[in-house]
Formats: C-alpha cells, structure tokens, sequence
C-alpha cells in the first residue's frame, strides 16, 4: 500500500492515555489529554467511563461535559461512552461487579445525561418494565448508542453495535448461538474491535474482516491510563493492573484494556496487510457526524502530515 489519505481518527471507545483516567479526571486533565490525542491524529474522543459507583459516574460525566464546553481545540470531545454498569457479571472483565446495576430505565436515570451518547450494556439482562418498553428501546428513542458488551445474549434486536468484538461476550460455537455469532452475521450491526494484536488474534480478525461489510467495522483502542506514559502500574476499575510494556492485566492475569493508541493500532494492522483505509470513515457515519481535518499516511503507515 502506497501513501494515503484520510479522514482524522475517531476514537469511540478510549479510558485514557499519558496518565489520564476518565474515571479520576479533572476538566483540565481531559483538555489537556485532548490537545495530546489531536496531535496523534486522532480529530474526535468519545472519553469512556468503567463501571464505577452512581455518584462517581454522575459527577465524571459533568466532568467531562464540562470540558466539551470550555474546550476551544484538541482533538473534538464528542460524549460520553458509558461502558459501565449495566453489564453481566459473567462477562465482567476487569469491571467491579459490586457497582453492576439491573439495566433498567430506572437504574439508567440515576445517571442520565445529554452527553452521554453510547451505552454498553447485557441485552440479555434487560426487562421491560412497561408495555413492552426496555432500557433497549428507551435508550433507542433518546437517539443513544446501544451496544452489546460484557454480556452473553445472542439476541441483538435493538442494538446497534457490540463493544470489542469477541472480548467479554459469548463467543463463537457451532452448537448454539452467541452474541459474537450473532454480530458477525447480521450485516446492520457495526463492530468495534481491538486490533493490538493482543485483544483479538489474526485469524478472528480475518474473519471479522471477511464476514461484516467494511462499512460496519470500527477500530477502537480501549486505551488504558497508562497508555503512552512511564507507568508500570495502575488502579483501574478498583483494581491493580499491571503494564510489562506490552499488555495490561490483573495480578490474576485478567485482561483490561489496551495500550495502544488508535493510530499504533492502524500501524500494526496495515504491517500484516489487515488494514483497510475505509475502517477510519466508519465512526463518522455511526455516529451522523463530520469533521474538519485530513491525515496523510506514509507506506509503513506511519502519519506524516495532519491538517
């Protein structure tokens, strides 16, 4: 592949980088992390919260709503992803499941918010509390992201994506059904996926690629706190997490996030021919959105001129 050019990168699902925490965050932590993130390309942040007590989940989404306020450049904070809560104990990762509520409409008011713009949640777990209606088509009729994540429902009626495919989800078994089997065969919904190379391996990635339509696949980091910065160590979802310089895990070798961020992540998919330039425009289409702003890549993908 020669030189190209595309959009800026959008980055839907991203904890932090340089030492910054979404979670722990000042105004002036996330504007100071935005201005970073735009000089790696990356024009637009959906900041991401884990699952965390109400009220500090309340007071985090003010946080970062507040900076989208006063913010006059960096890269453009565009909502809140709320990936925490509402999520299957079986499925829960690195999350607390002490903080985990019932997905409920009522739940989700304890935190609502205008800013909050994707929510990742445990289809399966949701109930309808009144004519038929569920936290699904509640969240549907508010114009809010539904994906399915940290869960293990095969039914996807209503959502419109599935968070890290293949991680923290039921996956692929030729003898049942599966939230990852589901995702792949239905053409309408996007997948977002981590292509570190450590979340998810080549092979799934080939058949991710192959079975969804290019327009249907987002390229996410789940970028860590220490991603980009000098820590070995972090707390993170009430949890010590250990970074050796290349994965991020719990002392009992649980997997968090990652430690790439998304333009580290389009360099190591283009190295093993997996890249395809049209995966950068599909964020702009999930979310309805358009930004200012070009990147210029070299052959080895590397960026060399962001305007």
């Amino acid at each position: 592949m020669g030189n190209f050019i595309t959009k800026q990168l959008i980055e839907q699902h991203f904890h932090g980088a340089y030492g910054v925490d979404f979670n722990k965050a000042t105004v002036n932590d996330v504007l100071d992390l935005a201005q970073k993130i735009k000089k790696e390309g990356v024009g637009g942040i959906f900041p991401t919260l884990v699952t965390d007590t109400v009220e500090n989940t309340q007071k985090q989404i003010k946080v970062i709503k507040e900076a989208a306020k006063k913010q006059k450049e960096g890269a453009k904070i565009l909502g809140v992803h709320l990936e925490g809560i509402f999520l299957n104990p079986e499925k829960k990762g690195i999350h607390n499941p002490m903080h985990f509520l019932e997905p409920t409409v009522e739940n989700f008011k304890k935190i609502a918010d205008d800013f909050i713009r994707i929510v990742t949640l445990a289809p399966e777990l949701c109930k309808a509390y009144m004519q038929g209606e569920n936290l699904i088509t509640f969240l549907n009729k508010k114009g809010i992201k539904v994906q399915a994540g940290h869960c293990l429902g095969a039914d996807l009626k209503g959502c419109d994506g599935v968070t890290h495919m293949f991680n923290a989800m039921s996956g692929i078994n030729h003898r049942a059904k599966s939230t990852a089997l589901s995702a792949l065969i239905n053409d309408d919904i996007y997948t977002e996926v981590i292509g570190d190379g450590i979340h998810v391996n080549d092979d799934a990635l080939k058949l991710l690629f192959k079975s969804k339509p290019e327009d249907k696949i987002i390229l996410v980091s789940d970028s860590l706190p220490c991603t980009h910065s000098n820590l070995s160590s972090i707390i993170f979802a009430d949890e010590k997490i250990y970074f050796d310089g290349k994965r991020a895990a719990s002392a009992q070798g649980v997997l968090a996030g990652s430690t790439s961020l998304l333009p580290d992540i389009v360099k190591t998919l283009g190295k093993k021919g997996l890249f395809n330039p049209k995966f950068i425009d599909n964020p702009y289409k999930y979310h309805k959105i358009d930004l200012d702003g070009k990147l210029e890549w070299d052959k080895d993908f590397n960026i060399t001129s962001i305007s």
